[in-house]
C-alpha cells in the first residue's frame, strides 16, 4: 500500500511537465519517399485483397457464425450468433462496389437471419452498432437505386430485421434514470439479476442507430429513449462538465469518476456531434460543445489526453489507451485540426515504436502498460489518418497509412484471416479476428488510398454526405433522415409537461436572458468550424413530438437540460467556468523513438490504477466499456 501511495505521488508531480516537454519538431514522414499516386493505386488494391483474405477466409470457415478463428480456420459464436461478420461487412462490400456478393448476402440475411430464435443475452451496446447499424447501412444501400447498388429481389427484409431487433433491445431503457441496462436477453427482456452499472459509451451511443431506425420506421420511440439515455448521462456531469466512465443506471450515481476520452467514454462524445451532423438536431450539438470545450481544458496536456477525476480534474490514470486514437479524426469533423495533427503524431510515434499501438501506454514510464499489451485489430487511429488526409491533404497520412498497412500485413496476417496480436512487443499471434476489423480497419485504409488516387466510392462520389457510425456504417444524409422540420424538434421540450422530461417555469426575469444557439458547420464536414461562442436566432414552432416553442428559456434550459447539482452548486459552476473559459497548453510534441528489435521495454510496474485495469488483453469482446466486475457490458468500442 505505501508503494502504491509513493506510485501516485510521483506519477502527479512528474506527468504535467512530462506531457509539455522533449520535441517541438513534427512526425512528417516515414523514411521512405512519399506515396505517389501510383502506388497509393497499388496500396488500395493491396488493401481490398486483404479485404477478400479475411472476408473469404470467414465465409469458407466460420459462416454462420458470428466471427473467424484465424489461425485454427474455424468459427466461434462471441456476441449473439447472428452471422455477426457477415453483418458487420455488408456496406464494406458495397463499398468497394462488389454488387454480386453484397447481392448474395443481403438474400441470404433476408432468408435465413430471424431474432425471435435467439434465446441469448446480449450487449446492447455491441448489438446495436455491429448488427441494428449493419442492417440499416446495408438496407439504405440495397434499397435506393442512386446508390448504385440496388437489390433487384430486396422488399425491406433487412429494415424488418433491424425493427424486430431495436424492439427487443427496448426492454433495457426501462430503467428509472433512462439510461439502458447493459445486456438484455433477445426473447425474455432484462434478467432480474442484471447488473445496474453500465458505460457512459455504452448508454450514450445509440443515438445514431435508433435514430435513423424511427426516421425509417415513423416511429419516434427509438429516438426517443436513446436521445433520453444522453440527456440523463449529461445531466449527471461534474461541476466541470466532465462525465465518468461507469454509472448506475438505476440512480444516476457514478460508480467510476474518471473522466477521459477514451475507454468507457469516447464515443459518447463522437455520437454528440454525429448525431448533430446527421439529424440537426442543435441539442445535440450544443451538449457537445460544453463537452468537447471542458475536454479541452482538463484533459489535454498537448499532444496527450491524460484521465482525471470528473469532479476535481486531479490525474488519476497518465495513460494513452488505443481507443482514444479516434479523437484526433473527431477533431477534423468539429473543425479542430491543429490540435489533431499534433496529437495524431504523438498516437503515432506509439504505432512506430511497436509496430501496432497496445491497448495501454504508459506516459509516465513511457512504456507499455502491464496487462494492456494487446492489439485487437482495432481502426481508431486508421480512422483518425483517414480524416487528416482528407481534410489537408497531406502526404505524412499517405506515408502513415503505408506502415500500418505494412504492419498488419507482415504481423498480423495468418492462414485464413488477421488475428490479433497479444504481445505488442513480441508480436504474438492470437486465434481471433473482431467483425470490425472488415467493418472499420480495413474500410478506414481503403478510402485512405482511394481518395489518394481520385475517389470513385459511394463515400466520395456517392448521392448523398455520410456520416460513419462508430462501427464505420454508412448513414446518409437524406432528405428521409435528416429532415429539416427537427432541427427544432426538442426546442419545445421545456414548455410541455409529460413523463419523459422535466416542466421548467421560467421567471419574467430569465426571459429577458434569451439567447439561442445559430452554431454551424461550413461547406465540407471535414473543413468546419469549431466555436465556443454562441451567436442569436430564432426558432420556430414545429411540428412533431414535443411541439411548441418557449421565447422566455435560455441556452441552458433549452440545450442543458437538466442539471443534477444543487442550485448553488450550479451556480458556482457557472461562475467555475467563465473563471476558466481560457485553456493554456503547449505546442510542443512528444514523439517516441521507435524500438529497434532487441531493444526492451521497462515494464511500468505497480501502478496506482491496476485494479482498475479496463481491457484485459484476452478479452476480445470488450470494445467501448469496462469487463470489470461492476458492468454487465463486454464492450469496448471503436
Amino acid at each position: 500500500m505505501e508503494r502504491l501511495k509513493i506510485s501516485r505521488i510521483q506519477i502527479r508531480s512528474s506527468i504535467l511537465p512530462l506531457l509539455a516537454c522533449i520535441s517541438s519538431f513534427y512526425l512528417t514522414a516515414s523514411l521512405a519517399d512519399s506515396v505517389t499516386r501510383d502506388e497509393a493505386k497499388l496500396l488500395r488494391n493491396e488493401v481490398g485483397e486483404m479485404f477478400y483474405h479475411a472476408f473469404n477466409g470467414y465465409m469458407d470457415n466460420a459462416f454462420p457464425l458470428d466471427e473467424l478463428k484465424p489461425l485454427s480456420c474455424s468459427g466461434e459464436d462471441t456476441l449473439g450468433g447472428y452471422a455477426l461478420t457477415l453483418i458487420d461487412s455488408l456496406d464494406t462490400l458495397a463499398l468497394l462496389g462488389d454488387r454480386e456478393r453484397f447481392t448474395a448476402s443481403v438474400e441470404w440475411i433476408g432468408k435465413n437471419l430471424r431474432f425471435d430464435m435467439i434465446n441469448k443475452t446480449v450487449s446492447v451496446f455491441e448489438t446495436t452498432i455491429r448488427v441494428l447499424g449493419g442492417l440499416i447501412s446495408a438496407h439504405l444501400i440495397a434499397s435506393d437505386y442512386a446508390t448504385g447498388m440496388r437489390v433487384p429481389s430486396y422488399d425491406n427484409q433487412l429494415l424488418n430485421l433491424a425493427e424486430d431487433l431495436a424492439r427487443r433491445l427496448l426492454p433495457a431503457f426501462d430503467t428509472p434514470t433512462g439510461i439502458p441496462f447493459g445486456s438484455v436477453n433477445l426473447l425474455h427482456g432484462v434478467d432480474k439479476h442484471e447488473s445496474k452499472i453500465t458505460s457512459t459509451a455504452g448508454g450514450g451511443t445509440l443515438t445514431l442507430e435508433f435514430g435513423v431506425l424511427s426516421r425509417l420506421t415513423n416511429d419516434p420511440i427509438f429516438e426517443q429513449v436513446t436521445k433520453n439515455a444522453v440527456l440523463a448521462i449529461w445531466a449527471q456531469r461534474s461541476k466541470l462538465n466532465l462525465v465518468g466512465a461507469h454509472i448506475n443506471v438505476f440512480t444516476g450515481e457514478w460508480t467510476q469518476k474518471d473522466a477521459g476520452i477514451g475507454t468507457s467514454i469516447d464515443s459518447f462524445y463522437e455520437y454528440l456531434l454525429k448525431a448533430y451532423l446527421l439529424f440537426g438536431d442543435e441539442e445535440y450539438l450544443y451538449i457537445f460543445q460544453e463537452a468537447y470545450a471542458a475536454a479541452m481544458h482538463y484533459l489535454y496536456h498537448d499532444p496527450w489526453y491524460v484521465e482525471v477525476n470528473m469532479d476535481s480534474a486531479a490525474i488519476v490514470w497518465p495513460l494513452f489507451n488505443s481507443l482514444q486514437a479516434f479523437w484526433p479524426g473527431l477533431q477534423v469533423l468539429a473543425g479542430d485540426i491543429n490540435p489533431a495533427t499534433r496529437t495524431h503524431a504523438a498516437f503515432l510515434s506509439v504505432w512506430r515504436r511497436y509496430g501496432f499501438t497496445p491497448e495501454g501506454f504508459n506516459l509516465a514510464s513511457l512504456s507499455v502498460q502491464h496487462g494492456q499489451k494487446s492489439y485487437p485489430l482495432r481502426p481508431e487511429l486508421i480512422e483518425s489518418t483517414y480524416w487528416l488526409y482528407k481534410a489537408t491533404r497531406d502526404p505524412r497520412y499517405l506515408d502513415a497509412g503505408r506502415d500500418m498497412l505494412a504492419s498488419l500485413q507482415y504481423g498480423t496476417r495468418c492462414p485464413c484471416g488477421y488475428c490479433h496480436i497479444s504481445d505488442v512487443e513480441h508480436h504474438k499471434q492470437e486465434d481471433h479476428m473482431e467483425s470490425f476489423f472488415l467493418a472499420e480497419t480495413v474500410k478506414y485504409l481503403w478510402l485512405l488510398f482511394d481518395l489518394a488516387v481520385g475517389p470513385d466510392n459511394l463515400v466520395e462520389n456517392g448521392p448523398y454526405k455520410y456520416v460513419f457510425s462508430t462501427e464505420g456504417h454508412l448513414l446518409p444524409a437524406t432528405p428521409q433522415i435528416s429532415l429539416v422540420r427537427e432541427h427544432c424538434l426538442y426546442y419545445g421540450a421545456y414548455c410541455r409537461s409529460g413523463d419523459l422530461r422535466q416542466t421548467y417555469f421560467v421567471s419574467d426575469a430569465e426571459r429577458d436572458k434569451h439567447e439561442s444557439n445559430e452554431s454551424r458547420f461550413y461547406g465540407s464536414w471535414t473543413k468546419s468550424s469549431y466555436s465556443s461562442d454562441y451567436t442569436t436566432s430564432e426558432a420556430s414552432a414545429s411540428s412533431g413530438l414535443i411541439k411548441g416553442f418557449c421565447p422566455g428559456l435560455n441556452h441552458g434550459q433549452k440545450f442543458g437540460l437538466w442539471y443534477m447539482h444543487s442550485n448553488n452548486e450550479h451556480s458556482d459552476h457557472e461562475t467555475i467556468h467563465k473563471e476558466e473559459s481560457t485553456t493554456v497548453q503547449s505546442h510542443s510534441v512528444m514523439l517516441l523513438p521507435a524500438q529497434s528489435s532487441d531493444s526492451s521495454v521497462p515494464e511500468s510496474g505497480n501502478d496506482p490504477n491496476d485494479s482498475q485495469t479496463r481491457e484485459s488483453d484476452n478479452d476480445s469482446q470488450t470494445r467501448e466499456s469496462d469487463n470489470d466486475s461492476q458492468t454487465s457490458e463486454s464492450d469496448v468500442t471503436s
